[in-house]
């Protein structure tokens, strides 16, 4: 098997199926990318693994993650100060957290140039909602480009760091998931490792001014203004922009990855229509776009999300006086969801239904049935003993507030815990405004540990300086877990080197927090007396319920010579079919049987035992 980090450190042309956000590392190391910054959130961790692969000493660049997006953005825009071309990724609602600092980038002179790559996510596939960040980079004046496939993702990202250089400016490269994760082969091209000293303090005030004060502040709005024409020209003579000519009078104006939905859909058509692929998504090519519109009778825009694009191309049109007859979104649905090939076919069907046919419909094979198989906690994870014990300490009526991580899990059956969630870091707050006027139910919030450093202080030292009344339960696991178990800073170790821990109980005492209750989730019975205390305290309370990952952990466990695996099993004799373990406990390890036998599959157990205290009959034995 290849070895990533030889792959990505090699000097010599070479070319290697990868995956969009491996491809993308390559592309950093190429363009010289000095510092590189992130906070992990899907589809962009596997950057960071690729980075991983990459010894610490051999790399030839600074990386890190940071505390979260916004301060990860800071880090990022201070090395372009100093001259160093910088980049920043995360995924599309980090971009919320960085927002305060994000959108004075292009209001400053960056003399080393800074890329914000970001992961947007069509279809939700891990976010809670499917933002459409083409929107800040009109807002901020932020030149945006978008790839439609790692091969793209690599080259892109090249011109977005010479863009970037060239300019002085913060450029965004905007992915979306499947472009991230698609794999195909790239041509790489060669690299020269750079032979200039990595300290080189450049930074100078002439190249400001860096302090946005209000007599700076529209001197430096001119120029972001002044310099989109500049970027539009920039692209259009690189001929990033692409147009597929049919000979047609019919026209499609599409960007990144909807392009190849299109293509699929146009591939087996006798009149298909042309075609004009964007590189550049803000500013919009107003040139490209006019001769395209010029050129074509109908013309529909097909994108993904919201219709930021289409609103353009008819605002030019409209500018332009054109007669062409503009498409673009029709029904709800057009705005939800990826558009994968089967969702542009019924979209362009229904805009050319004489010439692109509708899909074939499938009778459905009533022979095969699948059963539902929702998200769950892994087995052995520390996060179902907490449940399973705080659902029995909890008086009835207790409002449970959720955050986000592996934990957010907890608001599905049987436990329940966790009806309200907004995003990293709320849960604090918002418990505090449910304790307001409320003097008959109690309010219990969860905040993981890498949330607890990411957004979640502020949240605390509220709730502590208010003196509202709620229990805070801090589900600490050792990592970030729901996005491959990357550091944070209470993990003690990071990317660079192994560094002390930032302990959470010692963070806590050091804000004054008086009433703080401490123990493993394995003891289950400890750890339900500690919530019953925590909530009987009138004042702001944390019970700190830790657990390292099992995912992680058996891993690990698994790489050590000598491993064998453990698993528990169900001593049928003494079951007395109280099923406690399979309704109440809910490892996925257990199976209930027709008869009402429990079975464990020795597939998914990890033997950790955790279970065998959730049976009153003892049936659960090592």
């Amino acid at each position: 098997m290849k070895d990533m980090g030889e792959m990505l450190l090699a000097q010599a042309p070479i070319s290697e199926i990868v995956m969009g956000n491996t491809a993308l590392v390559r592309a950093m190391i190429e363009a010289n990318t000095r510092v590189i910054t992130s906070y992990p959130g899907s589809p962009t961790p596997e950057i960071a693994s690729a980075i991983q692969s990459i010894p610490f000493n051999r790399r030839p660049f600074y990386f890190e993650f940071s505390t979260n997006e916004k301060v990860a953005t800071e880090v990022a825009f201070g090395a372009s100060l100093n001259g160093h071309l910088s980049t920043v990724f995360f995924k599309s609602v980090g971009l919320n957290v960085a927002a305060d600092s994000f959108v004075q980038l292009s209001l400053m002179h960056l003399i080393g140039g800074m890329v914000i790559v970001l992961g947007d996510d069509p279809g939700a596939n891990s976010s809670q909602n499917e933002q459409d960040n083409r929107h800040y980079a009109r807002m901020s004046y932020t030149p945006m480009l978008e790839p439609a496939n790692p091969a793209e993702a690599y080259a892109y990202y090249k011109e977005a760091a010479a863009l970037a250089k060239s300019m002085g400016k913060a450029v965004i490269l905007r992915l979306t998931t499947h472009v991230c994760h698609a794999k195909e082969r790239v041509a790489f091209s060669a690299w020269t490792p750079n032979t200039e000293p990595n300290n080189f303090p450049r930074f100078d005030t002439a190249n400001g001014p860096y302090i946005p004060l209000v007599s700076a502040v529209f001197p430096k709005k001119r120029k972001a203004l002044e310099d989109l024409p500049r970027v539009e020209k920039w692209v259009e003579e690189r001929h990033l922009h692409r147009t597929v000519d049919n000979n047609s009078h019919r026209g499609i104006i599409v960007s990144g990855m909807v392009y190849l939905s299109v293509e699929e859909v146009l591939t087996s058509l006798a009149n298909k229509p042309d075609i004009l692929k964007l590189a550049l998504v803000y500013p919009v090519p107003k040139q490209a776009i006019v001769n395209f519109l010029a050129a074509h009778q109908e013309v529909k825009v097909v994108e993904e999300l919201d219709d930021t694009l289409e609103k353009e191309v008819k605002a030019l049109a409209f500018d332009h006086r054109l007669p062409t007859k503009i498409m673009g979104k029709g029904a709800v649905e057009d705005w939800i969801g990826e558009y994968t090939p089967d969702k542009v076919r019924d979209i362009l069907h229904q805009t050319w239904p004489e010439s692109i046919p509708a899909r074939e419909s499938i009778a459905p094979d009533n022979t095969i049935s699948f059963s539902a198989r929702p998200p769950q906690m892994c087995p052995g994870c520390g996060h179902r003993s907490a449940f399973h014990a705080i659902k029995q300490a909890l008086p009835a009526g207790t409002i449970t507030v959720a955050d986000i991580g592996c934990h957010t899990l907890g608001f599905q059956e049987p436990y329940k815990m966790g009806e309200v969630l907004l995003c990293m870091g709320a849960s604090t707050g918002i418990a505090a405004g449910m304790t307001l006027f409320n003097d008959s139910r109690k309010v219990v919030a969860f905040l993981g540990d890498s949330t607890f450093f990411h957004a979640g202080i502020p949240g605390i030292i509220n709730a502590l300086f208010n003196n509202h009344n709620l229990t805070l339960v801090l589900m600490e696991n050792g990592t970030t877990a729901m996005t491959g178990h990357q550091d944070h800073a209470g993990s003690g170790r990071n990317f660079n080197e192994v560094t002390e821990a930032i302990p959470i109980r010692s963070a806590l005492e050091g804000l004054g927090i008086k009433h703080i209750f401490e123990t493993d989730t394995y003891q289950q019975e400890q750890l339900a007396n500690m919530v019953r205390q925590a909530v009987a305290v009138d004042a702001f309370s944390v019970v700190i319920a830790r657990h390292p990952c099992m995912l992680l952990f058996s891993r690990k466990q698994r790489k050590k010579s000598g491993f064998t695996p453990h698993h528990v099993r169900i001593d049928q004799t003494q079951c007395a079919r109280l099923h406690t373990c399979v309704e109440d406990f809910a490892c996925p390890s257990f199976s209930r049987g027709p008869d009402g036998t429990v079975s464990v599959n020795r597939d998914l157990c990890i033997g950790d035992g955790s279970c065998i205290q959730t049976c009153s009959q003892k049936a659960i034995t090592r």
